[in-house]
């Protein structure tokens, strides 16, 4: 009886020494694990980063291009108003003068 006791009471510290091991190997596991997930989302960050501010680059440059262009049609529009009003400012300026006459 005394043997099957000893028997159990190693069985049972070996278990618990096993219980010990998991638990430790299953903490390093789990430290293991936030340091990748830590490191993934840095990771992912960083190169969310990268891209946003590459997107955004991006889009400022055609903006620019657009807005010069921009210019460019309202410079042209606005000097074919002045060549026209050159042109023709005593025409405009009559026919202002008869439509004020008439009524």
């Amino acid at each position: 009886m005394d043997k099957l006791i000893e028997k159990i009471s190693g069985i049972e510290a070996s278990a618990s020494s096993i219980m010990e091991s998991v638990n430790d190997r299953k903490a390093a596991l789990a430290k293991e694990m936030e340091k990748k997930t830590a490191d993934f989302d840095a990771e992912l960050e960083t190169d969310t980063a990268k891209k946003l501010e590459s997107l955004r680059s991006d889009l400022e440059a055609k903006l620019k291009q657009r807005l010069a262009k921009q210019r460019q049609k309202a410079d042209w529009a606005l000097n074919q108003l002045n060549s026209s009003y050159e042109s023709h400012h005593k025409e405009y300026a009559r026919k202002i003068f008869q439509e004020i006459i008439k009524e």
